[in-house]
């Protein structure tokens, strides 16, 4: 700041023009002063500039005053001979914004979606091995609320307890165009305690699932999320919020139905609890053979065909210990009129029928997401008919990725309805 006439005229202001009087000397004194190849200032021991930093750092996006920004938006950015990189992002009042750097290290994601209509100024700082940092910013604008909003939502609740054959199920509330996934993707992260190898699965335009590479690890801790919140899903729409979801995995109950021996294991953590006599579907409506997971579990329900195979051969029965298996109708379920014929004869109408007493232990024992296999049968599962992700080849289920696999550096390879789907006549 230049000093006021006040501020020279007081003692301690006499004093610092004295001092610059006297600098101003020195000055001339040393511009005098030349080496002897005709003119060259001779440097000042110390007095070189300080060299510029090795490491390097850019922001290609967004751009410095850049204009109607997604909130969604992450600071994407590279660095050069850096040891060590900080991204920080801040609004207009200086209060930071949370969030970390992406796994390729290519962009910074903030923790959630930026407020409307806000300006942001973000700061990479790259330091080299020498010790100085180099920094680069940006400085934006995010874009006004939208009023074409996506709505996302889960299958399953926070502190949910599922079986470890369980997908976890994303839906939007519109469908999301193909070119506009693998942004969806990126911002949907799956993190399970202990570390398992899985990948998201389209399944539908407005549906995505996610499944490890073998079933989940019995008590393990599972928490997804989708960072929807301001990001664009084509066509003028943009996700309306984020969405994370904190599930438990239960103990690991499998269940195996062999046709051949018209039997059902079941084992618990790998070992064999449980021997079942069943009767499964007759030749005119076999039951499926595949694997497939319960998706919903009714203690008393009613089975009504009326409407679909008329009043000659449809029935309406009153059904205990129901476990659904499939969208078509399949069930486990108690079957009493059926006790005589379980472990020797299929009678039922695709349904895996057994007595009232297994009926009773399975469906005590048993969770939504646990798996159940059925071999042997003359029809096989359709893939879609029920959360059939299981009756997938891993290869397969990669495919239904929007984004490349790419298998964890040290994979570990140990075993490990919702209100807008339609309910299909169930049958017996």
């Amino acid at each position: 700041m230049r000093a006021s006439q006040d501020q020279l005229i007081r003692p301690g202001g006499r004093r610092r023009v004295f001092a610059a009087g006297l600098l101003a000397v020195a000055l001339a004194f040393t511009s005098a002063c030349t080496d002897g190849d005709g003119g060259k200032p001779s440097s000042w021991q110390g007095g070189s500039e300080s060299p510029a930093p090795k490491a390097a750092a850019t922001i290609s996006e967004p751009a410095t005053d850049a204009k109607d920004v997604p909130a969604s938006t992450g600071i994407t950015f590279t660095t050069k001979d850096a040891v060590e990189t900080a991204v920080e992002l801040k609004d207009a009042a200086g209060k930071a914004v949370e969030g970390s750097v992406s796994a390729d290290g290519k962009t910074w994601l903030p923790a959630g979606a930026l407020e409307y209509g806000t300006s942001y100024t973000a700061t990479v700082t790259a330091t080299g091995d020498d010790g100085r940092p180099a920094t680069a910013t940006s400085t934006f604008t995010t874009m006004a609320k939208p009023g074409n909003q996506v709505r996302v939502s889960s299958f399953l609740g926070d502190n949910q307890v599922v079986g470890v054959g369980m997908p976890l199920i994303v839906k939007f509330s519109r469908a999301i165009p193909e070119d506009y996934r693998d942004d969806v993707q990126r911002r949907m992260t799956v993190t399970s305690t202990p570390a398992q190898e899985g990948i998201w699965h389209w399944v539908s335009p407005t549906e995505i699932r996610y499944r490890p590479k073998q079933f989940w690890k019995a008590d393990s801790k599972v928490s997804y999320r989708v960072q929807a919140g301001g990001l664009p899903m084509g066509d003028g729409w943009y996700g309306r919020a984020d969405l994370t979801v904190d599930i438990k995995i239960g103990a690991a109950v499998v269940m195996t139905v062999d046709n051949k021996t018209k039997r059902m294991t079941v084992t618990r953590n790998g070992s064999v609890v449980k021997t079942i006599p069943v009767s499964l579907g007759k030749k005119s409506t076999p039951s499926s053979s595949g694997t497939m997971v319960v998706i919903e579990k009714l203690r008393k329900t009613v089975f009504d065909t009326m409407e679909e195979l008329g009043p000659e051969e449809g029935y309406r029965t009153k059904i205990d210990f129901a476990q659904r298996l499939t969208w078509g109708g399949e069930f486990i379920h108690a079957a009493p009129w059926s006790e005589g014929q379980q472990g020797t004869t299929n009678v039922s109408h695709g349904c895996v029928n057994v007595s009232m007493a297994n009926g009773d232990w399975l469906f005590k024992n048993t969770r939504v997401g646990d798996p159940i296999t059925v071999k042997g049968t003359e029809r096989k599962l359709q893939n879609g008919n029920g959360w059939t992700d299981w009756n997938m080849s891993w290869d397969e289920y990669v495919k239904g990725s929007a984004l490349p696999y790419e298998p964890p550096a040290d994979p570990d390879t140990s075993p490990t309805p919702d209100a807008g789907t339609p309910t299909p006549t169930p049958t017996a």
